[in-house]
């Protein structure tokens, strides 16, 4: 059985384990947190499961695999060390990726330990269809995130629009991939991920928008290519205390660690 570290338990590491029983071949084992809430969390983890204060007793556990779940900071402190160490590594905040100096070191060090860097969907749809349309060659990508504006409260939108006055939506920005995962860290890590599966970072448009009528997170996908084009929105459930992350974020983890055990792939 596969053994699966995670490190942070915010809402979406949470979420992922409490749905430890259906990550077929796997489970958690090593969770790494801040040193105040090892007792606090010990409680809530599933069976076999267990809090960890180091990345070095992260590592030392020999997890199979390790799942970042702790926001761009995270993937910066860990990464390097997890891939160095020959372990799959799967980072949810994926913006930290749109540093492209950054994204060349973990590559070439997870080439050098046999180590892998697994991208889950996260709450998106579409990516399969996405990478197939690019290996054909893709001519415009524009990926619109929209969610409500206290969505977007300490953000640099702030500066941008009255969140608060909002009657209708506006588009806050608008640009390429790279510079809307790094602006906007806990919003838009999407922007990488699509960004990675489809034409690149500096041909991918972004499109952020504050909607005082949205009542949860939602994404859309627009995209043409040599061999046809692609259209898809999903409307996703926000975390609970989290309003700028959806539900089926932590979901896309869980499916994502299901297939690294499994005999059958979809």
């Amino acid at each position: 059985m596969k053994v699966v570290g995670l490190i942070g338990f915010g809402a979406i590491g949470e979420l992922v384990a409490s749905h430890a029983s259906g990550l077929g071949a796997a489970r958690i084992g090593p969770v790494l947190v801040r040193k105040d809430r090892a007792n606090e969390i010990r409680p809530r983890l599933p069976r076999h499961a267990f809090p960890c204060e180091e990345i070095d007793a992260l590592l030392a556990a020999r997890p199979d695999m390790i799942v970042e779940c702790a926001g761009q900071d995270a993937v910066r402190a860990h990464a390097p060390a997890i891939l160095a160490a020959g372990v799959d590594f799967m980072p949810i905040s994926t913006g930290a990726l749109a540093d492209h100096d950054f994204r060349r070191r973990l590559i070439e060090t997870a080439q050098a330990s046999g180590a892998r860097i697994l991208i889950p969907a996260g709450a998106t749809a579409g990516l399969d269809g996405l990478g197939a349309l690019a290996v054909g060659g893709l001519t415009r990508v524009i990926y619109t995130s929209t969610k409500p504006p206290h969505a977007w409260r300490g953000t640099p939108a702030e500066a941008l629009i009255d969140l608060g006055a909002l009657r209708e939506p506006a588009t806050f920005y608008e640009g390429p991939a790279d510079e809307a995962a790094l602006r906007y860290p806990k919003n838009a890590n999407l922007a990488a991920t699509i960004a990675l599966a489809g034409a690149g970072f500096e041909r991918t448009t972004v499109r952020l928008v504050a909607d005082p009528a949205a009542t949860g997170n939602s994404g859309a996908i627009d995209a043409e290519g040599a061999y046809g084009r692609l259209s898809v929105r999903i409307g996703g459930v926000a975390m609970a205390g989290n309003p700028r992350t959806s539900a089926v974020t932590a979901l896309s983890i869980v499916r994502a660690i299901r297939n690294e055990s499994a005999t059958f792939i979809i």
